[in-house]
């Protein structure tokens, strides 16, 4: 479940790193009853920003294959068992 902060808790500064660190998931800062910011341990955002990585190569990857660019495996071999009569 999200955590949701005032940013007037911010000036708790251990107590919301302790907040990062042990939930693994960003924290939102809301100003006036307002999202503001959203904040978060570096473990999280390097793993948030390596997901997202992976998502954009398999994105890339699904978008070659179904224009054609490549072909999945077990074609390529069918094709090169046929190409080579093995």
């Amino acid at each position: 479940m999200p955590q949701i902060i005032p940013i007037r808790d911010l000036k708790n500064t251990s107590e919301i790193s302790q907040m990062c660190h042990s939930s693994k998931e960003p924290i939102f800062i809301t100003k006036n009853g307002y999202g503001d910011m959203v904040i978060m341990s570096m473990e999280a955002y390097e793993q948030a920003m390596y997901m997202n990585d992976i998502y954009i190569k398999l994105q890339t990857a699904e978008r070659s294959v179904s224009d054609g660019e490549l072909s999945d495996a077990f074609e390529s071999l069918r094709e090169i068992r046929k190409q080579y009569e093995v």
